[in-house]
């Protein structure tokens, strides 16, 4: 009896495992990410021409940082002298594409909620069949639930964070009283 219950776990994990890893290459095999170097070029060339001052920065897309030591006096001012500041160059580029990345983890995070609900319903009504696959199928729905919630959190709204957590631990409450009563 006990190597059939290790082999009930082993196909439960396996499901759980398995699920998510298609869930996940799905999504990537039919949703391309953003990728960096469509927003901000090649990073493997070099800057040929560095900008030295803020207006110039500025005109090229970037961002300008004043340095925060005391300024120089002009008439101290030598040829190999700190400069005033530096330039990010990729700022506005850096923005577009993290704002493209925000967009697509919101994407992701739908697809995979999506997946993990169908998952978990199928899970909850193939209970007849074996136990096995159908826990497996509701415990792959839910970490297909808090995948999608790991991915999609630095960008979600804070209203959001709370109803996420509010409908998980409603989710599970329900499943637990469904699948476990005595």
């Amino acid at each position: 009896m006990e190597t059939k219950s290790i082999l009930k776990w082993a196909l439960v994990l396996s499901i759980v495992v398995v699920l998510n890893l298609f869930f996940n290459f799905a999504i990537d095999s039919f949703y391309d990410s953003p990728d960096y170097n469509d927003y901000c070029g090649n990073q493997s060339e070099p800057v040929v021409n560095v900008p030295r001052n803020q207006e110039q920065c500025v005109a090229d897309g970037g961002q300008w940082t004043e340095n925060a030591g005391k300024p120089i006096p002009e008439s101290v001012i030598r040829e190999n002298t700190e400069p005033a500041g530096w330039c990010d160059i990729d700022f506005t580029c850096r923005k577009e594409y993290e704002e493209a990345q925000s967009l697509y983890n919101r994407n992701v995070f739908v697809g995979l909620v999506i997946t993990g609900l169908v998952a978990l319903v199928i899970g909850l009504f193939v209970s007849v069949t074996g136990s096995a696959v159908s826990l497996g199928l509701s415990l792959g729905g839910l970490l297909s639930l808090v995948i999608a919630s790991i991915r999609y959190w630095s960008d979600m709204d804070e209203y959001l964070r709370v109803i996420v957590l509010g409908l998980a631990l409603i989710a599970l409450i329900w499943i637990g009283i469904k699948k476990f009563k005595e």
